[in-house]
């Protein structure tokens, strides 16, 4: 948002505050700056159209009426009663589980609203120290499919997305319609109806590579009210993976010492010229490993298995992407 806009926006909450009649828009267009600035009528009523909807969807009641049954046009007002923040109690260890929630999130998206959720406790006068060490604190990390699913789930709107399956490397393209994006076990899923399939499906967010892209007209997408998403991805879920997954990767030569330091070497091997080991290791969980191989690229190369290739391969891209994104 501009800093214009931003300043229009404010100087019109004030003016809506401070009187307890309807203004009209032709009064508001001549009272608060910022409006002043439209060309045309059709200028002024098109930025304040956009304005009142910014407002509405900050939580901003914006109440409409006449103040008496002569006056031809209806008026706006901000009723104090419906915008000023109720009184909030927190214990001493609520507000501590505020701020612990706050600092849980890793998603840029999520951490925004966290944040913002903070400063209005704060405004309401509530201490939340942020700043408190905790004993224990694990991050809750989201996938780059969180956020255009989760936004999808909530406008009702089919998506299609590239998935693979924890069985092969090959990347399939699926539509499905999102009910909902669940948490089961540290992983995420999305759980909707497969078009392809013909059927209900849940998928892992970790597996989906490249965009997520949503189509259709909002609401097109209805949740069913019998189906339990949680209990069908713990039902979809299978049985447990086997404690470790073998890996070979081939690592430069004076190179990702962490890698070497869990791996230990069976052969040696030339990558484009540059000398390396052969080294075997035990992964817990390859999903989680495919970040971490990823991060000490070009120095780590998987030669097995092909889906953890695939993996650590997708990961490259999507960040060559966002670079070439930011350019």
């Amino acid at each position: 948002m501009s800093t214009a806009r931003a300043e229009r926006l404010v100087n019109l909450v004030l003016a809506l505050l401070a009187t307890r009649q309807y203004l009209t828009a032709e009064r508001i267009r001549g009272i608060v700056p910022g409006y002043a600035d439209a060309a045309t009528e059709d200028a002024f009523f098109r930025m304040f159209e956009r304005d009142k909807t910014e407002l509405r969807e900050l939580g901003i009641p914006l109440e409409t009426g006449r103040n008496s049954g002569f006056d031809p046009v209806e008026g706006y007002r901000i009723a104090r009663r419906d915008y000023e923040l109720g009184e909030i109690d927190l214990a001493p260890d609520e507000a501590a589980a505020v701020a612990l929630a706050v600092r849980l999130w890793d998603s840029p998206e999520l951490t925004g609203q966290a944040q913002a959720a903070l400063v209005k406790l704060r405004a309401a006068g509530v201490e939340v120290d942020q700043q408190a060490q905790p004993v224990v604190e694990p991050r809750v990390r989201t996938e780059p499919a969180f956020s255009p699913l989760l936004a999808a789930v909530q406008a009702g709107r089919p998506v299609k997305f590239e998935y693979r399956r924890s069985d092969s490397p090959e990347r399939l393209l699926r539509t499905v319609e999102p009910w909902g994006v669940i948490s089961w076990k540290a992983r995420w899923y999305v759980v909707g109806f497969d078009r392809d399939r013909r059927a209900t499906r849940c998928f892992r967010l970790s597996r989906i590579s490249g965009e997520v892209r949503a189509f259709g007209k909002a609401g097109e997408v209805r949740r069913p009210e019998n189906v339990n998403l949680l209990e069908y991805v713990a039902g979809s879920a299978g049985p447990e993976p086997s404690p470790t997954t073998p890996a070979l990767l081939w690592v430069a030569d004076q190179r990702a010492a962490g890698v070497r330091r869990r791996a230990k070497p069976v052969d040696r091997m030339t990558v484009d010229g540059i000398d390396g080991d052969v080294m075997e290791i035990e992964l817990y969980y390859p999903e989680s490993a495919a970040d971490w191989i990823a991060g000490h690229a070009p120095d780590v190369l998987v030669l097995e298995p092909d889906v953890l290739a695939k993996a650590v391969r997708g990961r490259l891209e999507a960040i060559a992407h966002g670079i070439g994104a930011g350019r």
